[in-house]
């Protein structure tokens, strides 16, 4: 009687070949979908970022309205004698307190708030940058102390008030040019605040 051998049955190349593939496959689309999830997030990141940019720059152009408006204020004085006190109707504050900062309610006592074409609410404040109220070169008591720079070349103040006739004091070329602070800041509608500064150098 013959004896039967069995023969170990050998599975077809194309076949094992056709097993891998579905893995690979898998790990592939699983690439392609963290990578799309990946450039979504970032084109949105960006055009959030671009939109914040316009945003912070239509609110700087609309506080740069007070600063402006302050300044022609300052320029169109006939008398700069009216400065040695405050005008609360222009926002005008003949003192600065050093310690005072933009986030301080003492530093915009004093300010007025005016509307630009687009309904924003433009709030502006002017210091000048002295100690007390009164002139600049004020002996006192108390003495005012002022920050001061000296006057322009070949360029008199347009309103001399005499120089100081301390032994002391500073002397300047012509009458000395003050120094005043405008400080305008805008609240934007959604949540944006835009604070800008300004220094204006004029003679007393």
């Amino acid at each position: 009687m013959e004896a039967l051998m069995s023969l170990p049955h050998t599975m077809p190349r194309a076949c094992r070949q056709a097993g891998v593939a579905l893995p690979v496959m898998l790990i592939m689309l699983t690439v392609m979908l963290i990578g799309s999830i990946y450039l979504l997030k970032s084109s949105t990141s960006t055009t959030l970022t671009t939109a914040n940019l316009a945003y912070d720059s239509s609110l700087s152009k609309a506080a740069d309205l007070g600063v402006h408006t302050a300044f022609a204020w300052l320029k169109g004085l006939p008398s700069k004698a009216v400065l040695t006190a405050d005008v609360p109707a222009q926002g005008y504050v003949a003192t600065l307190n050093g310690a005072w900062t933009v986030s301080s309610p003492a530093f915009w006592a004093g300010s007025v708030t005016i509307a630009d074409t687009a309904g924003n609410q433009v709030e502006y404040v002017i210091h000048r940058m002295c100690d007390f109220a009164g002139a600049y070169n004020d002996v006192g008591p108390p003495k005012n102390n002022c920050m001061l720079s000296a006057a322009k070349s070949a360029v008199a103040a347009p309103t001399p008030v005499g120089s100081s006739l301390a032994s002391n004091a500073p002397s300047y070329q012509g009458q000395p040019q003050l120094h005043y602070v405008v400080t305008a800041r805008i609240a934007g509608p959604r949540g944006g605040n835009v604070v800008t500064q300004a220094v204006v150098m004029m003679g007393p």
